[in-house]
């Protein structure tokens, strides 16, 4: 039986020699409609088509230019390649739908056309895609398909969700399309969301890539090992987060003169609902703005943890009162009680569980029990202030290392 397939070859590729930045790109060998890109397995070598640019989901136009193109096996021997450049990319689209063993010679003399037989006993293949002849691993990006008989494939199927409301569950109606993902029996397949694969039954590693912006939360779990049995449908999600901008303002702010012109009459009342600490642990209940309450945040300290988490809840509360930050807001505070299972809480409940600790415990020094605790509502705290906590309402950018 004859199983046309195809397989989603998706790679970085490196500028050319002389320009210091890696560039991105995407290539995909596919069938003889040239409409797939997340195929597999081919019943034939002739069946191997290779395409790419950014008209297929998720993946990123090359360069506009030439590139050599060469067969393996996946140890390296070479099989096939092409001597001089094969495939032309125009406005980041490769110009035509080329079948690889119509561009390559095969080895080792490279006057045939085609590529020789693989020896790998799974029938794999590694196809490169070079912007030099010599095909260097730093300007060189690979990916493998198999050419064998398989009667019942499976399809494994890799979503990727932004989760906005932080709960781990694909219920915010946002999928990402672009986000790297790694598929692994024993070698690699990287491909970008959203990913539809057909392969052999296998057990499979599929692990979400790493964008290279800090400030992106997982919110399931990653890597997951997923068996794929003849004949299966399986989809796998990944969420995640992207923390920013909430309005928060900082310890800096409520004690210059911008924060003094908005500290109202009100204000000096608000404090006292709170369980403020001194340095030396007692209570401090503020009258009136001016020095003292200036010189009062100026000389919190982390020496006694209640004291700075003190300055920092001070700060939050005035961030709400002042409708800088909406206290219902979802901000990452992991280690905290008030935060759910992936460690994220709304602004008012850290704000009510540090007002609540610090009322129970006001003299916090080193080697207290409680420090580590107090520690991490502080860091809540000052990371909303300091306003990079915040979860996104949509995604942020992102983008992988080659």
């Amino acid at each position: 039986m004859r199983l046309i397939g195809c397989i989603a070859v998706m790679a970085m590729l490196f500028v050319p020699i002389g320009m210091s930045a890696p560039v991105s790109g995407a290539i995909f060998t596919t069938d003889s409609t040239c409409t797939g890109v997340n195929l597999n397995i081919y019943g034939s070598k002739d069946d191997v088509y290779l395409d790419g640019g950014p008209a297929h989901p998720g993946a990123a136009g090359l360069p506009d230019g030439s590139y050599y193109v060469q067969v393996t096996e996946p140890g390296g021997t070479v099989l096939g390649k092409s001597l001089t450049p094969v495939v032309t990319v125009s406005g980041g689209e490769f110009a035509a739908c080329y079948r690889l063993s119509a561009i390559l010679l095969t080895a080792p003399a490279f006057t045939v056309p085609g590529y020789g037989d693989t020896s790998n006993p799974g029938g794999e293949y590694k196809v490169w895609v070079s912007n030099v002849s010599t095909f260097d691993n730093d300007s060189s990006k690979t990916d493998n398909f198999k050419v064998k008989v398989t009667v019942d494939p499976g399809t494994l199927r890799v979503r990727k969700f932004y989760d906005a409301n932080a709960n781990g569950i694909n219920d915010d109606g946002q999928p990402i399309v672009g986000w790297k993902i790694r598929i692994q029996d024993g070698v690699d397949y990287i491909r970008f969301t959203p990913v539809d694969i057909i392969l052999e039954a296998d057990t499979y590693y599929v692990a979400e890539g790493t964008p290279l912006q800090t400030n992106w939360v997982a919110t399931t779990p990653n890597p997951l090992t997923v068996p794929l049995n003849d004949g299966d449908d399986t989809t796998v999600s990944f969420g995640n987060v992207c923390l920013g901008a909430g309005g928060g303002l900082t310890l800096g702010f409520w004690s210059n003169k911008n924060g003094q012109s908005l500290f109202n009459a009100s204000d000096p009342a608000l404090m006292v609902t709170l369980n403020l600490r001194n340095p030396d642990g007692s209570n401090y209940d503020p009258s009136i703005y001016s020095t003292p309450f200036r010189t009062w945040l100026l000389n919190s300290t982390a020496t006694n943890m209640a004291s700075m988490l003190s300055a920092q809840l001070a700060a939050t509360r005035l961030d709400v009162e002042h409708r800088f930050v909406n206290g219902s807001a979802l901000i990452y505070a992991p280690g905290t009680a008030s935060a759910n299972g992936l460690g994220f809480a709304t602004v008012n409940a850290v704000v009510a569980e540090a007002n609540t600790e610090l009322g129970l415990r006001g003299l916090v020094l080193s080697g207290n029990p409680y420090r580590s605790y107090q520690e991490r509502l502080k860091n809540a705290l000052d990371n909303a202030n300091n306003n990079r906590s915040f979860v996104q309402p949509v995604p942020c950018a992102f983008s992988f290392a080659p």
